[in-house]
């Protein structure tokens, strides 16, 4: 059994996508610009911010895994799917559902620049700053939400709670 308690309105995220959205078109004006999201929590945030996004650019997805059906981390990321565009002299952008320890995004970041891309940065819907056991900056953070397990937009829990369309915090009873 599982209770949740909303934390980010669909509201608030709509406004806050938005936001990143005119930041990116701002930053990568006149630039080729590739965004690969990460499979499959970052689907519904990637497809709302590149429809913000007035850029040239490509999509593609990467898919990792680390977590399973749990609720942390195992430490080892197993690599599922990649990219297929060629990245080498591209700007990158790496969009990702939430960021905590830092682990997974690092190695992806790492790993596109060891594919040749000339840039890097990561945006991601939610920032776990508190949680990074690896130092990596999220470049476009949509919310630091400090602590819980969230479920909701793209957010899952065992492949369950990804489609409502606001964040809640999920707590097993």
């Amino acid at each position: 059994m599982t209770e949740k308690t909303e934390i980010l309105s669909r509201e608030a995220i709509n406004a806050r996508v938005a936001e990143l959205g005119r930041r990116i078109n701002h930053d990568y004006q006149g630039d080729d610009l590739v965004i690969i999201g990460v499979l499959n929590g970052a689907f519904i945030f990637m497809a709302d911010l590149v429809r913000q996004l007035d850029l040239p650019l490509q999509l593609d997805f990467i898919r990792v895994s680390s977590y399973g059906s749990s609720t942390t981390s195992s430490g080892v990321i197993n690599m599922v799917k990649d990219v297929e565009i060629e990245l080498r002299g591209r700007d990158v952008l790496l969009v990702e559902d939430i960021v905590d320890t830092g682990r997974t995004i690092s190695w992806l970041r790492d790993h596109f620049q060891g594919q040749g891309a000339s840039s890097v940065k990561i945006c991601a819907l939610i920032d776990k700053a508190e949680r990074r056991e690896v130092d990596v900056d999220v470049d476009y953070a949509g919310f630091e939400v400090p602590e819980g397990f969230l479920v909701g937009y793209g957010l899952d829990y065992a492949e369950h709670h990804r489609h409502y369309p606001q964040v809640f915090h999920l707590v097993k009873k």
